[in-house]
């Protein structure tokens, strides 16, 4: 039976080899390794932050099935199967399945333009696929379409494996009505970076996002923290996470990402083109961010 999700689930970096650029296996591997020790509750291999978009069929399943591999259930996994095919979709979700995933994560498809009735469809047509939990992606900034509160309610209700959300949208008041008053229906998942704090006071189940690949122990506490009570401790946490978790949103996300994690020691190389790597004087940017943030040691920082 698949575990429950919760808490912070990190939409793991797809690591490329800096000579032919193909997927960098063992790189992945020591990333999956480090996230679970520093106490993330979950991964999502394939998502945004693992530029999905730039990667093949084959890669997305070798990507999922290698993060499988080294988490070695220790963790739920939810890779990402999102695509503009349902066929596509359709099948990484299946073989999502048969590599033992805990859930699927799926972005509604993006570029052309697409009725609500065809999304529901989609979002069916995979479920009809499995027989484990979906995770909706609401990402508008992405697809161009925003799933309102109560349509992403109508889909947990009447889509069997459709159980979770990750809201995207970066609006506040969104989330609250998800929480408020469709929670009942459907358990969600902040995916906006710089209200992660807030989301996670009111009542959100975790977070899936970036961040944990550039201060993973930081993330995890975050989300411990205030799941004990203990609010004022995880306010003063969040005043130096919050800094870093802005960078990465107004900077260019997958480059931020990339360029931090490499910055913490993680070996996930340069994003695949058009995307281009962070600046050197961004990076040095982010880089003070990390250390004030403590995902950082100042000292190895100047060896580095």
């Amino acid at each position: 039976m698949a575990r429950e999700l919760r808490g912070i689930l990190s939409a793991i970096c797809t690591p490329f080899r800096s000579g032919d650029g193909a997927v960098d296996e063992p790189a992945l591997r020591d990333l999956v390794e480090g996230t679970i020790k520093a106490g993330v509750h979950g991964l999502v291999p394939c998502g945004g932050t693992g530029e999905f978009a730039a990667l093949s069929m084959e890669e997305r399943k070798r990507v999922a099935e290698i993060t499988t591999e080294q988490a070695r259930g220790r963790v739920p996994l939810a890779p990402h199967v999102g695509a503009t095919s349902t066929a596509w979709a359709v099948e990484l979700a299946k073989h999502a399945e048969s590599i033992g995933a805990d859930a699927v994560m799926a972005v509604s498809p993006y570029f052309e333009p697409i009725s609500l009735d065809e999304v529901y469809g989609y979002f069916k047509d995979i479920s009809d696929a499995v027989h484990i939990p979906i995770i909706v992606y609401n990402i508008p900034i992405a697809t161009g379409m925003n799933l309102r509160p109560d349509f992403l309610a109508r889909l947990a209700r009447e889509i069997k494996n459709v159980r979770y959300v990750k809201d995207s949208s970066g609006d506040f008041t969104q989330v609250c009505e998800l929480l408020y008053r469709y929670g009942n229906a459907v358990t969600v998942f902040n995916g906006w970076d710089p209200i992660t704090f807030s989301g996670l006071a009111l009542g959100s189940k975790g977070s899936v996002w970036g961040a944990p690949n550039v201060m993973p122990k930081q993330c995890a506490d975050l989300f411990n923290l205030i799941e004990a009570g203990r609010l004022s401790e995880a306010g003063s946490l969040w005043n130096v996470m919050w800094p870093v978790s802005q960078f990465l949103n107004t900077e260019g996300y997958v480059a931020s990402v990339k360029a931090g994690a490499n910055l913490i020691g993680y070996r996930v190389g340069n994003p695949r083109l058009p995307i281009r790597p962070l600046s050197p004087q961004k990076t040095n940017e982010l880089r003070t961010l990390l250390i004030r943030a403590g995902a950082l040691n100042e000292v190895t920082s100047r060896h580095a």
